[in-house]
């Protein structure tokens, strides 16, 4: 899927998130191994800057401790 530059004009507009950020991100998550704790390390790192929220230590061992051990819901209502 292709996405045309409005767009990303559109996001960026919302977001203030640059279409550069966002393909690379999403570049991260196509070819990196989200069991690999340095992709997730990076991948958490991007989406806190991009999101404006702060991830403290505690908070980052806890996300990547649960990808890594399969623990994510597979039912989003159960993630509330």
């Amino acid at each position: 899927m292709e996405f045309k530059d409005d767009f990303f004009k559109k996001v960026e507009k919302k977001t203030k998130v640059n279409k550069d950020t966002i393909v690379d991100l999403a570049r991260k998550l196509q070819a990196g191994n989200m069991k690999d704790e340095k992709t997730l390390r990076e991948v958490i790192s991007t989406l806190s800057i991009m999101t404006g929220k702060n991830v403290t230590k505690e908070q980052e061992e806890k996300i990547i401790n649960t990808i890594i051990s399969d623990k994510i819901p597979k039912n989003i209502d159960k993630m509330f």
